[in-house]
């Protein structure tokens, strides 16, 4: 098979959304389709590749409702106003959407039917909610018949916060993790992102982004919005329950809702090398698994297991972890359950921080993970995240130096 490497990978900043308060939203002018076509855009011009030699664009969203319908990804391909020859897929993989869009964009040129291939994802929060979404309509018999209530627990496989609850009390139990072990490791994201920030590590990876008011005023964002300077792990304790009276999981040591794109950009080895593109790093493996729905953040742990063992490498051998946290409780599951360092993972900041477009993320984690590599002189990286419905995806890349 041929290999597989990543030459270039663009996102957008991470915005705050407010479904309810979309006026709060710096996003809500915008949407996503046309900043993930922009970012396609872009890395066109600064790759200078040949926009007719992409063989296949992947668009992936969480939610591919409303204006985030893609008519199966050619709505991207004519915004980024690519030749009508190159071909698309739509993804939904949920949280792991465009993490999938990187397998099956990887998996196409390993097999030789492609030598370039784009993988994007997306996701407006504020225009394009989780709740009370209209365009929406899941099989309620899942929800509603006493047998499927009984074997799957439904009613807490379609509330993500719900799932997460359930896994704390299995890690409480197994593990000895207290709540204020995922408020500290919520802290722990900020202060990453913050010095990640004023470092100006992210700003290699994200694209500006100028929005227009409705006033005609236009302000240019370059930062991820979610990120909060001025955090403590006292406020961070303060916050009440989010999903159930009682309960541990809040908005301090889960993921806010936010709007977002990001885009990878796949070529074969030699086709990097014919064009004098220098890869970031190399595709070694992939992973996928399927989890109990009422407690899907469990499934990073048998996703990366699988890519692990696909790559011939253990936990050990892998230099940086990006492990996506919806919630902290999902990271520190994983961490305790594979034995990983936590000091090698999301060394930059999280999810909680930086924010988690459903969408957008999975790129978002494979690419960010490619540039920690090439700063912290890395070899082996691993990129992870659960899935709503009970999934988890995986990726392992290789810088060679």
């Amino acid at each position: 098979m041929k290999k597989v490497v990543i030459v270039d990978y663009l996102r957008s900043p991470f915005s705050r959304s407010r479904p309810q308060q979309p006026e709060r939203d710096k996003f809500n002018p915008l949407r996503m389709d046309h900043v993930a076509a922009t970012l396609i855009q872009k890395i066109v011009e600064r790759t200078g590749i040949d926009p007719s030699e992409i063989n296949e664009v992947f668009a992936a969203c969480a939610f591919g409702v409303w204006e985030q319908w893609t008519y199966g990804g050619r709505s991207i391909v004519m915004l980024a106003k690519l030749p009508v020859t190159v071909p698309s897929v739509f993804v939904d993989r949920q949280c792991g959407s465009s993490m999938t869009a990187v397998h099956f964009g990887a998996m196409e040129i390993m097999t030789r039917h492609a030598d370039l291939v784009v993988a994007c994802g997306m996701e407006h929060m504020t225009h394009v909610p989780m709740a009370n979404n209209q365009w929406i309509s899941p099989p309620m018999d899942l929800i509603e018949k006493e047998e499927y209530r009984r074997m799957y627990e439904m009613e807490t496989g379609f509330v993500m916060g719900l799932t997460a609850e359930r896994l704390f009390k299995e890690a409480a139990e197994k593990h000895g993790i207290t709540k204020e072990d995922m408020d500290k490791w919520a802290l722990r994201s900020h202060q990453l992102a913050v010095k990640a920030q004023q470092e100006g590590f992210f700003n290699g990876e994200i694209m500006p982004v100028t929005v227009t008011y409705p006033d005609g005023t236009t302000e240019t964002i370059d930062r991820d919005l979610s990120v909060r300077p001025d955090t403590s792990l006292e406020k961070i304790q303060s916050l009440p329950p989010a999903f159930i009276d009682g309960g541990v999981i809040t908005a301090g040591n889960s993921s806010p809702l936010n709007a977002g794109a990001s885009c990878v950009l796949l070529s074969s080895e030699e086709k990097a090398k014919s064009l004098g593109l220098t890869p970031l790093a190399t595709v070694k493996s992939l992973g996928w698994a399927g989890v109990h729905p009422a407690v899907m953040g469990k499934g990073p742990v048998p996703a990366s297991k699988m890519a692990l063992k696909q790559a011939g490498l253990d936990v050990k051998d892998i230099d940086f972890w990006e492990i996506n946290e919806a919630f902290a409780i999902v990271t520190l599951w994983c961490i305790k359950e594979l034995g990983i360092d936590p000091d090698k993972v999301n060394v930059k900041g999280g999810a909680i921080a930086i924010g988690h477009p459903l969408g957008a993320t999975g790129a978002r984690l494979v690419g960010t993970l490619a540039r920690i590599l090439e700063v912290e002189n890395g070899r082996y990286g691993l990129a992870t995240a659960c899935i709503g419905g009970g999934q988890g995806v995986a990726t392992i890349i290789e810088r060679e130096k």
